[in-house]
Parts: C-alpha cells; structure tokens; sequence
C-alpha cells in the first residue's frame, strides 16, 4: 500500500533563516518554492484561512531521494515546542555524510548547537556495520543527526 518516502517535512518559523541553513551550511540544493491557500490547504491542514510557504531542497539528485520539504504558516505564528530526542514524535532527520569530522568542524564554526562530537558506534554484530554520528539543531531547534559509515 505505501512506497518510497516522497518527502520529509519539517515545520519551521523562519523560511528564509531555514533555507538559508540548509542550503548554505547543510550543502542541499533547494529545488523550489510553492505557495499553499485556499480550500484544498484549509481541508489538508484543518485550518480556517489557512496559508503556507512550502520549500523543497534535497541533498541528492538520485531520483527516489527524498527532499526536505520546509513549512512555514504564514496566516499565523507557529507553536514552538524544544525538540526532545525522548518524547514520542519524529526524533530526528538523519543526513549521510563521507566527512562527519569536517561536517562537524563546519557547524561548529557557523555556531550550530552541536549535542556532542561525532562518536562511533560498532553494530556488526546486529547486521549493521560501523559508522560515526552526531546530533545538532536546526535554527528552530528541530534536531538532525549527521552519520558516516564506516
């Protein structure tokens, strides 16, 4: 019944700050721009004079690789709640990198909230291999995970 992931969206108050990070310091591309009004996006979101900017940018050009897709409300001011990597939602937003020490050296000097340093993990006994990881924040907090494998 379901596919490929299409899209990851991610809710965010500050469209040009957010495609900002993701485009200049994350390195995605941004494919475009949409804005969403009228009956279909009030049915779709189950808001009265609802209205949306909506941006795609993607880190890959394989066809079947999910964008990020960006939300910002623009008929009201979004609820912010911290992320938490222990309450029940999407956790996280995980980007493949083959240099996570430079990736992290590079958020670093762009003062991106980093939750550690990168750490290995060894998980060839469960199938997975080896592979380096961290977690940092996004301009609105949203957590996001940077992994190599190893």
């Amino acid at each position: 019944m379901t596919g490929k992931i299409y899209h990851v969206g991610l809710t965010v108050s500050d469209m040009d700050r957010s495609i900002a990070f993701y485009r200049d310091i994350l390195g995605l591309q941004f494919q475009g721009e949409i804005f969403m009004d009228g009956p279909e996006t009030e049915a779709m979101f189950q808001r009265k004079n609802c209205q949306a900017r909506v941006a795609y940018l993607n880190g890959s050009k394989e066809i079947g690789m999910p964008p990020v897709e960006l939300i910002q409300f623009t008929d009201a001011k979004s609820r912010e709640i911290p992320s938490d990597l222990f309450t029940t939602s999407v956790s996280e937003l995980c980007f493949y990198t083959e240099d996570i020490d430079a990736v992290y050296k590079v958020l670093q000097e762009h003062d991106v909230i980093c939750l550690s340093a990168p750490q290995s993990f060894d998980f060839t006994s469960s199938g997975f291999g080896k592979s380096k990881a961290f977690y940092f924040r996004d301009p609105d907090g949203i957590i996001l995970e940077m992994m190599q494998p190893l």
